[in-house]
């Protein structure tokens, strides 16, 4: 058993308010869990207006599939006008 995990640091340009930020945070996340049944959370910069980091782990026995399905999100992440990537960081447990 393989753990990815992936943290991605995101900016938020159009948020103007943290009821707006967790707006954008919640389709992204619903999105995510929806498509490729990861887990998801943010996990950094909670009283930030546009900034936030966003925490993603998949479990996997075959270390290829666990890499594409990070891959994937972050691919997502990346084409989502709502949202700027800022660092991405990711990790094998």
């Amino acid at each position: 058993m393989v753990v990815y995990t992936c943290l991605v640091s995101l900016h938020i340009p159009d948020s103007g308010s943290l009821k707006a930020k967790r707006l954008v945070l919640r389709r992204l996340k619903d999105r995510i869990k929806n498509k490729f049944n990861v887990s998801v959370a943010e996990v950094d910069d909670f009283d930030l207006w546009q900034r936030t980091t966003l925490g993603i782990a998949v479990v996997s026995k075959d270390s290829y599939f666990g890499q594409q399905v990070i891959s994937n999100v972050i691919n997502l992440i990346e084409a989502d006008r709502s949202v700027n990537v800022i660092d991405i960081e990711t990790g094998v447990r």
